[in-house]
């Protein structure tokens, strides 16, 4: 006879995890009993030894496909009185980390449960089981149980309850667990919140989505804005009235053959659509299918997921096969998750509303991933993505704090990372508070509470204000070793690499804004050993939403820079007109006109100078119009140099004047695109051969927000691994300014190692 009391950790709560161990326990006639605690779930078990060590050798090989184990602590203890096996009651302790489950889409079992007409479920739109369902949305605290979540309030009817206690039931302990005679409710009102009588909620919304009308409809995380994607009427109506006029929106097809009828889709691709998680994954189009081009315009790819709730696989049918779904909110504000606040904010937007009272505690949007090489690149940090644990050798509780754009925060406790999910720009009031209001969520539920923190060495980013609120040690960190640090942390590499960081803007260690980067650095610290020649940003953030500003810094710099200066007048005037003129002659003056390095900013001013794009109305939209030209036909690239100066200075006033010179030719901006592509790529590789030649280093760092572009990111790692090098980019880790945080904390983490282990060899 043996007894082990035993701590699993790992990804073990809300996934079904306590009824398998009931069910193997049983199994292999073992007494005793588990539960949830703080810090994973705790197992007191008594049998056999043999049929002990069968229960330890199945523990991992049959656990829940959702549920992920990190550690398994064994201790032998004193056989004790058990005579059965049983399921008790959660506990709580402090200090203690746990790991949170996600959301997790609809499995195929409670699809067929609300398909069924035999079925008690049939057509219950909030129907789940331990394998699916809402799981981080509605957790206010730990340890996760149904009373530490916003289901407390439904009480379970009797047959809910029989199968909530019965543990060969896949709703065994299922928290969230109800049905339509005790579960939540739907139902629909119109703009101003006045509920719409004597309707089904699902047909009816069915039916206005058909007439053209635009809903919002609470979903797990938040609300979506959602209307049919084959009426261009319905999406003018909810571009105008949600003043987005360009921005691509999100689209929900009914199933996965009906998105292979549209798009473009691989094995993985497949994987990723159809799993557990969701996210919105970023497809190529089939050229000619009937899918509006006012959906994503100027693109060539779509943002598609699949119904990942039993509302979105109740909405559809034969006559409706894809709906848009975008962010319930308004521009630039967070997502909408609370009913009232969403019918005061969405009701100049919207013509109803499909409400339920199933409350949601903390708002998160759906994840972006885009699939490159058959492997995720996550894009945007959302539903089923988070809150995922990074393991690393860190007992240190750091907050991050993260970027202002594209903010996430990071938190790091008992040697492990938790990225947050994304929380918008942080440029308003509404943005910050709900900042703050999910960081002092994931403080509640981690037991957290930091002992350093982490912020970006920008003065001027709002999201430092934060810092003000701490009396605790603290850490300034360049952007761009941030974004570097991201990849290494994620890939775990160590020591001296090259870092390549292209992106927008941040600010540099010279005041200027830098975004064109080659550092040699590690994690404590870095050297800037190359970047792109500096250019005026006229108007400074203007020039982000104004394109054209940047056409004219790069003809008016490169032209005079070659003695050619009134030629690149007359080109500025002939492009830009009077209005061009007057951008130079604040060049000339240097009239709030900082200086910039970034390859974002570049890939604006080319859109510009081929008349792609000189207004963007979305973060990004010219260079995503730029790659959307290229047809992977030409390996041309224009001229540049790279001269020596301290460190290296990469002047593509070569470049700039072989495209104005082809553009004047006739020659198509498909073409002009790709070679300029192909410029970036060939300017990056070399660098890297130079710089290793002189360094001595073959590890590569990508990251940056330029390189979500993947025909930049793939043949910059196709080329410098024909030359050798050890090329790593960032995958779950986002590897734009989301990342920002998750570069902070480890860069804040090695520098108080490095500090420690000086005060120990004082």
């Amino acid at each position: 006879m043996q007894r082990f009391y035993i701590v699993v950790k790992g990804r073990v709560q809300g996934v079904g995890f306590r009824p398998y161990i009931y069910r193997l326990a049983n199994e292999f006639n073992l007494k005793g009993w588990v539960k949830n605690s703080s810090q994973g779930v705790l197992i007191d078990i008594q049998g056999d030894k043999n049929l002990i060590n069968a229960f330890l050798e199945n523990l991992e090989k049959e656990k829940p496909q959702i549920s992920s184990i990190e550690e398994i602590i064994l201790e032998e203890r004193l056989p004790n009185n058990y005579h059965t096996f049983e399921i008790k009651e959660s506990i709580e302790e402090v200090s203690k980390v746990t790991f949170i489950p996600p959301d997790i889409a609809i499995c195929n079992k409670c699809i067929e449960d609300i398909k069924n007409p035999r079925n008690r479920r049939y057509k219950y739109p909030f129907t789940n089981c331990t394998n699916c369902g809402p799981r981080f949305s509605i957790i206010k605290k730990i340890p996760y149980d149904r009373n530490s979540t916003t289901m407390k309030k439904f009480k379970m009817c009797r047959s809910c309850e029989i199968e909530y206690k019965n543990p060969i039931d896949r709703r065994f302990h299922a928290e969230p667990n109800g049905c339509g005679e005790c579960g939540p409710k739907l139902w629909v009102t119109d703009s101003e919140g006045k509920v719409v009588n004597n309707v089904d909620p699902i047909e009816f919304t069915k039916m206005k989505l058909k007439e053209g009308k635009i809903f919002a409809i609470k979903g797990i995380g938040g609300f979506h804005l959602v209307c049919d994607a084959k009426d261009k009427s319905a999406i003018k109506n909810l571009r105008d009235r949600k003043r987005r006029p360009n921005k691509p929106l999100a689209i929900m097809f009914r199933d996965i053959y009906t998105a292979k009828k549209y798009c473009n889709i691989n094995k993985t691709e497949e994987e990723v659509l159809t799993g557990d998680k969701k996210p919105i994954v970023i497809l190529s189009k089939i050229i000619g299918e009937n899918i509006p081009k006012e959906i994503a315009p100027n693109q060539k790819t779509l943002g598609v997921m699949l119904p990942y709730t039993p509302v979105h696989e109740l909405l559809f049918d034969e006559d409706l096969e894809a709906l848009v779904m975008t962010s319930g909110n308004i521009s630039g504000m967070p997502i909408e998750y609370k009913n009232e606040n969403a019918i005061d904010n969405l009701k100049d937007i919207v013509d109803y509303f499909l409400l339920n009272n199933r409350d949601i505690f903390i708002s998160i949007d759906d994840s972006i991933v885009k699939i490159l090489e058959n492997q995720i690149m996550l894009l945007r940090s959302g539903r089923g993505y988070v809150p995922i644990p990074y393991k690393r050798v860190s007992n240190r509780e750091i907050l991050a704090l993260g970027s202002n754009m594209k903010n996430t925060f990071c938190i790091s406790k008992e040697g492990y990372l938790y990225l947050s999910q994304h929380n918008g720009d942080i440029e308003n009031l509404e943005s910050y508070d709900n900042y703050e209001k999910n960081l002092e969520h994931f403080k509640n539920i981690f037991s957290f509470n930091p002992k350093f923190l982490a912020y970006d060495s920008h003065p001027d980013f709002t999201i430092n204000k934060h810092a003000d609120r701490y009396d605790i040690s603290k850490i300034k960190v360049q952007h761009h070793h941030a974004h570097i640090a991201s990849c290494m942390g994620e890939n775990k590499i160590e020591g001296k690499v090259i870092g390549i960081a292209f992106d927008g803007t941040g600010y540099g260690l010279d005041g200027n804004l830098w975004g064109g980067e080659f550092m040699i650095c590690n994690l404590e610290k870095f050297t800037r050993a190359a970047h792109m020649k500096y250019r005026a940003m006229p108007g400074g953030e203007m020039a982000v939403k104004e394109p054209w500003r940047m056409g004219v810094s790069y003809i008016y710099g490169a032209y005079k820079e070659l003695n050619k200066e009134e030629e690149g007048l007359r080109i500025i005037r002939g492009l830009y007109g009077d209005k061009g003129e007057f951008i130079a002659d604040l060049i000339k003056a240097d009239i709030n006109c900082p200086q910039t390095s970034s390859i974002g900013r570049l890939f604006d001013a080319i859109a510009s100078i081929i008349e792609i794009n000189h207004i963007s109305t979305y973060e990004g939209q010219a260079a995503c119009e730029l790659e959307a030209l290229i047809e992977y036909t030409h390996s041309e690239s224009y001229s540049f140099k790279m001269v020596k100066n301290g460190n290296y200075i990469i002047d593509i006033n070569e470049a700039i004047l072989g495209i104005v010179h082809d553009k004047s030719k006739g020659v198509s901006a498909k073409v002009i695109s790709q070679k300029f592509h192909n410029t970036v790529v060939k300017i990056t590789v070399d660098m890297c051969v130079l710089l290793r030649s002189e360094y001595r280093l073959n590890r590569v760092m990508l990251s940056g927000g330029v390189f979500q572009n993947g025909y930049i990111l793939l043949n910059i790692i196709k080329k410098l691994k024909t030359y050798d090098f050890e090329v790593y980019s960032n995958k779950l880790i986002p590897i734009n300014d989301e990342g920002i945080s998750f570069g902070e904390l480890i860069i804040a983490n090695s520098i108080i190692n490095m500090q420690r282990q000086g005060e120990d060899n004082a």
